[in-house]
């Protein structure tokens, strides 16, 4: 059943999904990375699998899994053993595994799932080893020295040194704006995060956890601004219709649209009339993929004209390209 679109104004912040570790001398893992997929379904049409899996500890009792992107997915399936333990919509290419036990090695692959409910092939199995379980109430310090730069411009690199702990710094986490985007261990003190847009500026924070799920607070603020340009056209939405009807003595503005073919799938517009934002428009977990539609009221006159464009919230939590305008005239057509 589709859900029933909820306005929501304003919006929220930015829930990115991509990155990839930094480990040693800043060698890239593309275990995170937006259109690092391996290309396509296998023969017979199923789903490839996922490349880029990668598992780290994050406490005593999570581990947190990433992996590439597989093109034309719908879910994804993460498996500890042989147990289904998460599903992740295409958007997302990560997951904090929890409820585990301290002091246990795990093994963990990843299946996606096409639209159609086709599964393809586990990915090669991971590892990781949670530590012991400690009694401690006190949180890490929060890490100091953060720095970042563009890495061309769909990338960041981003350094902090180390923060300090009674017992140990398990993991650090990234986190892009109020969203958390990967996760490095305790070990690690940089990482790159990929599937970003050309010419966005972005914010990043690191907190560091312990083996008792303390978290530090945030880091110093990161901003970056990606170079070179982006014109929107990629990520707007296409074929934008509308139209007006009348209900109850009031106009109402009916528009219909194709949503954008990015990375993911979109659940979130912000509708445009006359130049200014008017209204958020939020789907629940099944956004339309192929034709999406929403009505909204326009008021009580006739014969007003309005300018309406459309665009879409993507993955890495940045707005896309405006669709075309469109005019619509209270009364036309109802």
């Amino acid at each position: 059943m589709r859900h029933a679109p909820v306005p929501a104004v304003p919006f929220p912040g930015p829930v990115p999904r991509r990155c990839a570790l930094l480990c040693g001398a800043l060698v890239l893992v593309t275990s995170c990375g937006w259109g690092m997929g391996d290309g396509g379904a296998e023969s017979g049409g199923r789903p490839g699998a996922p490349t880029g899996v990668t598992a780290e500890a994050g406490s005593a009792t999570t581990v947190h899994v990433m992996w590439n992107a597989v093109d034309g997915v719908e879910t994804y399936e993460v498996h500890r053993g042989g147990t289904l333990v998460e599903e992740v919509p295409a958007s997302d290419r990560m997951v904090d595994v929890t409820r585990l036990r301290p002091s246990t090695a795990y093994a963990f692959t990843v299946r996606a799932r096409d639209a159609g409910g086709r599964l393809g092939p586990h990915s090669r199995e991971v590892r990781a080893t949670t530590p012991a379980a400690v009694a401690d109430d006190s949180a890490p310090t929060r890490p100091g020295s953060t720095r970042g730069r563009a890495a061309g411009s769909r990338a960041v690199q981003l350094t902090w040194s180390a923060a300090t702990d009674d017992r140990a710094v398990v993991s650090y986490d990234v986190y892009q704006s109020d969203a958390k985007v990967h996760s490095v261990g305790g070990g690690q003190t940089a990482a790159v995060v990929t599937g970003l847009r050309a010419g966005t500026r972005y914010s990043f924070t690191v907190r560091a956890r312990d083996a008792a799920d303390n978290v530090s607070p945030s880091g110093a603020t990161v901003r970056i601004t990606t170079p070179g340009s982006d014109d929107g056209s990629a990520t707007a939405p296409e074929a934008l219709r509308a139209a007006s009807h009348k209900a109850d003595g009031a106009y109402y503005i009916d528009l219909t649209w194709v949503p954008p073919r990015t990375d993911g799938v979109v659940t979130e517009y912000r509708i445009h009339l006359d130049g200014r934002p008017a209204t958020s428009l939020v789907y629940g977990g099944d956004a339309p993929r192929d034709r999406a539609e929403y009505s909204f009221y326009a008021g009580r006159r006739s014969g007003v004209t309005h300018r309406v464009r459309v665009r879409a919230r993507l993955s890495d939590g940045t707005w896309g390209g405006f669709s075309d305008e469109r005019k619509v005239t209270t009364g036309d057509g109802g």
